[in-house]
């Protein structure tokens, strides 16, 4: 079962990029923390040399923000791990009451539960400015906290189960899971972003579906729960 949820872990991080709030945003990030433009990223009349430059400048950015946002979703993990073993004589109860807060979460992201304060469009102002490295961490740290009602049924999901989980050590590696399936779709995204510019319209009709899905998916971990609790 560990290996199981450890890849559910993933795949929910995955989601979690792909999300109709969230997906829209990852250019203006990329550009933000870079300090290129789309047009300046995509010149054809830039030298190899020159592009070779701002892949590498672009995959250090890239990785120093996914660093700040997984440094967040760990702490937070390691936290609730914690927490779920000071409850560890409640553990049965609190294994069905997240395994039905799990579910709920599920509903909410096919969209059959609405939750207005989850649903409000998000917009961002970045002014164009290259950061420095600590810069992208410290812009990871803020993106971890402050878009929390977008990953929040998500990331809320991954912590309930991670509050059931015994081991800290298993708790920091299912957060792990989860980080790596956000950030490595952001930072193929950087290295790519003029490809990514030009899919990302035609993906926007699959929004829809990849909710679904998601869906799917936070349904699977809250029946780990209910059904699977000694597997923890």
């Amino acid at each position: 079962m560990e290996n199981v949820s450890f890849l559910i872990a993933f795949i929910a991080g995955i989601a979690t990029f792909l999300s109709p709030c969230l997906l829209p945003l990852i250019p203006a990030y990329i550009s933000y923390l870079t300090g290129l433009s789309f047009t300046e990223a995509s010149s054809a009349a830039m030298s190899a040399q020159k592009r070779k430059e701002i892949r590498s400048v672009t995959l250090a950015h890239a990785l120093s923000f996914v660093l700040g946002f997984s440094i967040v979703f760990i702490l937070l993990g390691t936290s609730a791990t914690i927490l779920g073993n000071m409850l560890i004589k409640y553990r049965p109860v609190v294994q069905k009451i997240g395994g039905v807060l799990i579910i709920f979460f599920a509903f909410v992201i096919m969209g059959i539960i609405k939750i207005p304060f989850l649903e409000k469009e998000k917009k961002i102002s970045l002014k164009k400015s290259s950061v420095s490295l600590l810069g992208s961490v410290l812009v990871g740290i803020t993106f971890a906290i402050a878009w929390t009602p977008c990953v929040g049924p998500i990331l809320g999901s991954i912590l309930v189960y991670a509050s059931n989980i015994e081991s800290v050590k298993k708790g920091v590696i299912l957060l792990i899971a989860f980080s790596m399936g956000l950030g490595i779709p952001f930072i193929l995204s950087a290295l790519a972003i003029n490809s990514f510019f030009i899919y990302i319209k035609r993906f926007q009709k699959y929004l829809k579906r990849i909710s679904i899905v998601s869906g799917i998916i936070l349904m699977i971990f809250g029946v780990l729960l209910l059904i699977g609790g000694q597997g923890l």
